[in-house]
């Protein structure tokens, strides 16, 4: 039986980005140096595929210090931690590594600077999320006020309206974090803003090229972790851009092949914490149902590179 055609839109950029490269290169070059266990404080990145895999290899992932035993290295995951964790971990005498995405250490030091300077910080953020708990975490309690909507710029209580900067979440929707940037100006004209934008280059780019492609495609799957933020957006992102059904999965196995009969095209991404491997698994599923045809949708180029920390980079 003849398959049905599909053309297949293949976002690029999509999948890894530097700072997610970087994080699980880390645990990998440690592995290597101190021999297993090594432990992991919070998932490296937030995918359960890369995680297993760090996992079978000898990486133990807890959400707590107080899980690590003294004796052993310690990671701390590409979220970025508050400052108690590395200080409890340097009292404890522990060998330690930072894997924090040095993007995420940038607005961390942004936010420290204006603390330094006199400024009450507003950051723009998903309550609970790892990343946003590091950043506030830089500064003592009170210093540092959430807002995640439009409407919570509205209510939320400064010291001092003239004395106000912000500072975002690195993985938001661009277009989401601009309304909120519009709200905090319009109420508190002389906010100070971020030298360059916190929103990461990876997630700008990979919610340009959904844009890109969502128009094309008469559904789009996006590969990531149901507890990754950027992954998460991009389904907004593509949803707004115009296509009709955009939906989330781990892998292919996760397909909902009834909600996609009838369709002529499909758009394929990956959140920055989603390996290749996995998209290249959806791409074999379809081509198991339909005679594909497969085009590139490509914004952008990439050629960022982190170096990892200098304990693994010089000779043991």
């Amino acid at each position: 039986m003849t398959q049905p055609p599909l053309t297949l839109y293949l976002a690029a950029p999509r999948g890894f980005c530097a700072g997610v490269d970087r994080a699980i290169k880390i645990v990998e070059l440690a592995l290597e140096r101190w021999g297993a266990p090594v432990y992991v404080r919070h998932e490296i990145v937030h995918n359960k595929f890369v995680v297993d895999a760090l996992r079978d290899r000898g990486a133990v992932f807890v959400e707590d210090l107080d899980d690590c035993p003294d004796d052993r290295p310690v990671i701390f995951s590409a979220h970025g931690v508050p400052k108690s964790v590395p200080a409890a971990a340097a009292a404890r005498e522990m060998l330690f590594v930072d894997a924090t995405c040095p993007l995420v250490s940038k607005v961390h030091i942004e936010a420290q600077r204006h603390y330094e300077n006199g400024l009450q910080m507003i950051m723009i953020g998903h309550e609970g999320h790892p990343e946003t708990v590091g950043t506030m975490g830089q500064l003592p309690p009170g210093e540092v006020l959430l807002v995640e909507t439009v409407e919570d710029v509205a209510h939320v209580t400064v010291r001092d309206p003239a004395r106000l900067a912000f500072v975002t979440q690195t993985t938001l929707s661009v277009d989401d974090t601009a309304d909120i940037v519009a709200a905090l100006q319009a109420r508190f004209p002389r906010i100070v803003g971020p030298h360059k934008e916190d929103i990461c280059y990876a997630t700008t780019n990979r919610q340009e090229a959904v844009k890109a492609m969502a128009p094309k495609a008469d559904a789009m799957l996006v590969v990531g972790a149901p507890n990754s933020s950027n992954s998460k957006r991009l389904v907004e992102v593509g949803a707004k851009a115009g296509c009709q059904y955009a939906q989330l999965v781990q892998r292919a196995t996760d397909i909902d092949w009834r909600a996609l009969e009838g369709i002529a095209s499909i758009g394929i991404t990956a959140g920055a914490s989603a390996p290749e491997q996995l998209v290249n698994e959806v791409i074999d599923a379809f081509r198991t149902r339909y005679d594909v045809t497969v085009e590139q949708v490509e914004t952008a180029i990439e050629n960022v590179e982190f170096k990892v920390p200098r304990v693994l980079r010089v000779p043991a």
